[in-house]
């Protein structure tokens, strides 16, 4: 079905509609939106694909509501917002439209949906309550403060902002998306280059990318340091334990932190060395031969010490 319009609720908006409307408005780029709850628009039919109104699910009547009794759950019993059910019979297509090679979907699919879906759906029910000091700058909380406020007397003004909101909420799917595809595409090259490094400590990449993921993935747990070329210098950086936090398999000597240029060089004794971060997870040096250099010191003392 190709449909003509797009139709979901009027008034506020939340998250799950407006990502859901990046979705279907790429896919259906000429259909139109149309925010309404009345029963004229709300009813299924054979030009339109409502979602996040309508009190029913039906896939093959086009009409994706979440909001019903008897509401549906994803397999392990939680619970879907209209995002999460757009994204499931839509997804695939959404990334094949978006240029993603075939070799790489399935992987984004799934991971887009545990990674960025999910919370969404999550969120919109009210299982998942984000608390503290960032819990309003979550993308739900985000994208509601784009609504007009309360008292706007603009009677267009919740269209009006909704379409803002959309434009922006388009460029956070997008960049999720291709950040995701870039994952990807630098396992490929940490996985070379964890083979050309054998047993040793130290790997090194042909430039700057996400390796965290692929050396985990590879079971490389006797790597310590990653080293890579920037635009004008080399860099050697620690690689964390874990996903989240920032305690790293080896810190680099505590004799380097916070030193640069000609003080940092006195102390490691290689020359070239430029500058060591305080916390001692990155350095950087003008040539490869003194990063690498550095980076070998940086894994002997972490032996020593028993890492």
């Amino acid at each position: 079905m190709i449909p003509d319009f797009l139709v979901t609720h009027s008034g506020g908006f939340h998250a799950d509609e407006l990502l859901s409307s990046v979705i279907l408005t790429r896919l259906f780029p000429q259909a139109r939106i149309v925010r309404s709850r009345a029963p004229e628009w709300i009813t299924p039919g054979k030009d339109r694909i409502i979602y996040d109104v309508g009190g029913a699910y039906d896939p093959d009547a086009g009409i994706f509501d979440h909001h019903q009794r008897a509401a549906p759950l994803r397999d392990d019993g939680q619970p879907y917002s209209s995002f999460g059910l757009i994204w499931k019979h839509y997804g695939r297509d959404y990334l094949v439209a978006s240029g993603l090679p075939e070799l790489h979907v399935e992987a984004v699919l799934s991971s887009f949906d545990a990674g960025f879906v999910l919370p969404i759906d999550l969120t919109d029910n009210g299982t998942l309550s984000p608390s503290g000091p960032l819990a309003g700058l979550t993308l739900p909380a985000l994208l509601e403060t784009l609504k007009p406020v309360f008292d706007e007397a603009e009677p267009e003004a919740d269209d009006r902002d909704f379409h803002a909101a959309l434009a922006i909420a388009r460029s956070f799917v997008e960049a999720r998306i291709a950040q995701s595809a870039a994952k990807l595409r630098a396992e490929a090259m940490v996985h070379r280059a964890i083979e050309a490094a054998g047993q040793g400590r130290v790997l090194e990449l042909p430039r700057g990318m996400p390796f965290r993921p692929a050396i985990v993935k590879a079971g490389a747990d006797h790597l310590l340091f990653v080293v890579h070329p920037r635009e004008k210098d080399w860099c050697v950086t620690g690689i964390r334990r874990a996903e989240e936090g920032f305690e790293l398999r080896a810190d680099l000597p505590v004799a380097w932190a916070g030193l640069a240029n000609g003080e940092l060089e006195a102390v490691c004794g290689v020359e070239g060395a430029t500058f060591c971060h305080n916390g001692r997870f990155i350095a950087a040096a003008r040539t490869r031969e003194a990063t690498l250099a550095m980076a070998e010191l940086a894994v002997k003392e972490a032996l020593s010490i028993g890492v």
